[in-house]
């Protein structure tokens, strides 16, 4: 027996979760658990009949007229023995100082928790209601009004007698009320009335809508959502109802408040309790079933559900079936439900259970999705919510998701949550390793280890590099290109490498990742000699970081085999350390790569390698004849005669032509282009650039006797030579192609020379008088003479002190001025004065322009 109170004293989410056909996705809003401890003993012997809450502690009544009172975890605080029969109802004030309760044998007892005062009274008929006023502590406010064929109103008068008033009767027994503020509200057997118990008027009525029902087995229940808000609930029908103020022209005889109903909404069970949740409602409802085997109605589980009021219809939110004991023998009146305001619990009230709901928290929302094995969300907001959680550790979580992935054999992203996971925490990182490497996917996690905070024991990387080793080489030279080589024993993984290199000597991928291991070890030699062995483009980069130019003195020729412009340009650019004269050595026997390596030099600097300027006119006939010619051009170091002999031999016509002319041949040169090339537009060229009249001579006497050649020269001499010496030579009746044009061109070109000539001679005439008459109005100018200026002869001032002595001042247009008997005497023959200092110095005489005398 013992054993199955037990199993029923567990959560009763589980109970109604185990109960379900099928599990919804949609996760509770409530989460539940029973009152335990005093009240598991108290309905082992009795039942509940009703119950009120406080913030501070709980009332229970039973069937055998006893009233406990319960901490929240529901031990028993107190014990009142009020009646022998049924509690029909408790009432408490505000404060929790004060209860009221009342039984069915008509006993009405309102007393102090903590004072002696006291009220005792036995009616003839059963009382079913009673609330105090809230304030009933106060002096001001003993009051409290009890139900059963009417509604009694009792208060203290200032003898601290009891006097009671009628505020209804006639409608049967009343077997719901709620006090708010000043207002009370009641339902009868017709509807629901409010009282004001400040102007002492009943407000309004809310006839009740289906009369079908019995009232007595589904009673009206009412809650107080705020002091000016009721919320009815009968049968299946829902009504909020606000009080509201009367205007003052409204007022005649109508009392001060009027209700309004403001939502009114069918639910599809019958009600049994209410109580509000911000702007929705929590709804108790009894529920009936017909069988299927039998057609017979039942009980079926009550309903917890909670719905969003509309105007005229609701919403639901989410909806929970209780598995309440003894639920199969209940009545909707047998259910009650109670609230507390300041921590929205509410308990569900049944003869032989008590049920707590309460709003889920964040560790219950992450409980529902660890449940539903939705782990990335419970993750997700265990992380934003990592504050406010107290039963969950982000880090507990992550793991669950972890071992969840990898049972359903996603490792590849379990792997990959496990940086986030896991972090910065090396332990779990090593266990998590030693975890995948049991299920043989060590290569799942390897991209996402730590590289440096933490970095784990060299174990560990050792373990997954000899994994790879073993199966994929590309993913080990992979994981080697990408690890730092301090994460693991570098020797131990080279001897690793090496043992598989001696079943697979030219695999490349090893030999490549060996070279790399070496480097990481300092073992530069080896590492240069496998990437030469294997051609391989980071030999170049290896050589520059680690500066390898003593080691390849000998390998120059494998570099240029290799990649010669990469090898060129290096070696070019640490000649300090690679010497012109060690390389031309070095590729000695390797012409061509000689060639290549000589013609860079001299593109960076013409005269760097002059001493291997005559070898190189040899390997450019030899390797690279286009570029033999602007070599010549440009080398100031080549012997010509070597070079002649060379072009000569293998017939360079090009070439020969150029060193010819440069060696002040060119009467040979041009006899090789007219003899050799054939080529007219050639000979000119080469005649226009020497400018000498004895090679066009030489080229008009050779081509007379060509008609092609004569054109040509038509057709280009006129702005050199004059084409009368050329025309006059034509022997008659020879013909010439194109004659007419190359005729009509010398005549254009000859007007053309003859304008230009005027047009020359038009501007300069025009400028010439413009700088004359400029040069005139300067002249013309007055020049200043003071006491400041000095005689460039004598060097005293130019005026006298005694401006009463005469004197005379010769001024030049180049502004020096003298002393006339300072001057020279003007001979004879040349009366002009000049001024002696412009004419010392050779800048033209400047003509005396000024003569002052006194």
């Amino acid at each position: 027996m013992a054993e199955a109170e037990e199993q029923e004293t567990e959560s009763l989410e589980e109970s109604t979760d185990e109960s379900e056909e099928e599990e919804s996705e949609e996760e509770p809003k409530l989460k539940y658990e029973r009152l335990s401890n005093g009240v598991t003993e108290i309905l082992q012997k009795d039942a509940a009949s009703c119950m009120t809450v406080h913030d501070k502690f709980l009332a229970l009544g039973t069937h055998y007229g006893k009233v406990y009172l319960l901490d929240v975890q529901g031990n028993i605080t107190q014990k009142f023995d009020v009646s022998p029969v049924k509690i029909n109802q408790i009432s408490l004030d505000e404060s929790g100082e004060h209860m009221g309760v009342c039984s069915e044998d008509g006993k009405v007892q309102v007393f102090g928790l903590y004072s002696g005062e006291e009220f005792h009274e036995t009616f003839d008929c059963p009382i079913k209601i009673i609330a105090v006023h809230p304030h009933f502590v106060r002096s001001s406010c003993k009051q409290f009004v009890t139900g059963g064929k009417k509604l009694l109103l009792f208060e203290r008068s200032w003898m601290s007698r009891w006097k009671s008033s009628v505020l209804h009767e006639g409608e049967g027994n009343i077997r719901s009320v709620k006090w708010r503020g000043h207002l009370i509200a009641w339902a009868n057997n017709m509807g629901v009335k409010i009282f004001d118990i400040i102007s002492k008027q009943r407000i309004t009525n809310v006839p009740r809508d289906d009369i079908s029902l019995r009232p007595d087995m589904y009673p009206c229940s009412l809650c107080w959502k705020d002091s000016v808000t009721l919320i009815i609930g009968w049968g299946t029908s829902v009504k909020i109802c606000s009080v509201k103020e009367r205007h003052a022209s409204e007022m005649r005889d109508l009392p001060s408040r009027y209700v309004e109903i403001v939502s009114q909404f069918e639910t599809e069970f019958y009600i049994s309790g209410l109580a509000p949740l911000c702007d929705q409602l929590v709804v108790l409802s009894y529920v009936k079933e017909v069988s299927e085997k039998t057609e017979r109605e039942y009980c079926a589980r009550p309903r917890l559900d909670i719905i969003q009021p509309l105007s005229e219809t609701c919403e639901e939110i989410s909806s929970d079936a209780l598995t309440v004991r003894g639920f199969q023998e209940n009545e909707c009146r047998d259910y009650h439900l109670e609230y507390s305001e300041g921590e929205s619990l509410f308990y569900i009230v049944s003869p032989r259970d008590v049920v707590v709901a309460k709003e889920r928290d964040q560790d219950d929302h992450i409980d529902w999705l660890l449940e539903k094995k939705k782990y990335e969300e419970a993750l997700m907001a265990a992380e934003i919510s990592q504050r406010n959680i107290k039963r969950h550790k982000i880090l507990d979580i992550g793991l669950a998701y972890i071992n969840h992935l990898v049972a359903k054999g996603e490792y590849d992203i379990a792997a990959r949550k496990c940086q986030k996971i896991l972090g910065k925490n090396a332990a779990l990182w090593e266990y998590e390793v030693y975890k995948f490497k049991e299920i043989g996917q060590l290569k799942a996690i390897s991209p996402y280890l730590p590289r440096g905070d933490p970095v784990l024991k060299p174990l560990i990387y050792e373990m997954i590099l000899h994994e790879f080793l073993e199966s994929d080489y590309e993913g080990f030279a992979t994981l080697i290109r990408e690890w730092p080589g301090n994460l693991y024993n570098n020797s131990v993984i080279v001897q690793a490498v090496r043992d598989h290199l001696k079943k697979d000597s030219q695999n490349k991928t090893l030999l490549k990742t060996l070279a790399e291991l070496y480097t990481y070890d300092k073992n530069y030699g080896n590492a240069l000699e496998i990437y030469l062995t294997l051609r391989h483009k980071d030999v170049f980069q290896l050589i520059h970081k680690h500066n390898l130019f003593s080691s390849i003195k000998d390998k120059i020729v494998l570099l240029m085999d290799f990649d010669s412009e990469k090898a060129v340009d290096m070696l070019l650019d640490n000649e300090d350390k690679i010497s012109i004269k060690k390389v031309v050595e070095e590729l000695e026997d390797r012409p061509e790569l000689q060639h290549v390596y000589l013609h860079k030099l001299f593109k960076r600097d013409h005269h760097k390698g002059q001493r291997y300027h005559e070898k190189q006119i040899s390997l450019y006939a030899e390797y690279d004849r286009p570029n033999l010619l602007p070599f010549l051009r440009d080398s100031t170091h080549c012997p010509l005669e070597k070079a002649l002999e060379i072009c000569q031999q293998r017939n360079f016509v090009e070439e020969t032509v150029y060193l010819l002319s440069r060696m002040g041949n060119s009467r040979s040169a041009l006899k090789m282009i007219m003899e050799e090339l054939h080529d007219v537009d050639k000979a000119i060229e080469f005649a226009k650039e020497q400018d000498d009249g004895e090679l066009w001579e030489d080229l008009i006497l050779y081509s007379i006797d060509k008609p092609p050649f004569i054109t040509g020269l038509l057709n280009n001499i006129g702005t050199h030579v004059d084409p009368i010496l050329l025309i006059h030579r034509i022997k008659e009746g020879m013909e010439i192609p194109n004659l007419r044009d190359s005729l009509v061109k010398i005549l254009q070109d000859y007007n053309l020379q003859i304008l230009l000539r005027e047009g020359c001679k038009k501007i300069l005439v025009a400028d010439s008088l413009s700088l004359l008459k400029k040069m005139h109005r300067t002249q013309m100018k007055g020049v200043l003479v003071d006491e400041e200026n000095i005689c460039e002869s004598c060097l005293s001032p130019i005026l006298p002190s005694d401006a009463a002595k005469p004197f005379s001042v010769v001024v030049f247009h180049c502004r020096h001025m003298f002393h006339k008997e300072c001057l020279p005497v003007p001979s004879m023959n040349s009366p002009a004065q000049f001024c002696n200092i412009c004419s010392a110095k050779h800048r033209g005489p400047g003509s005396a322009i000024l003569e002052m005398k006194k």
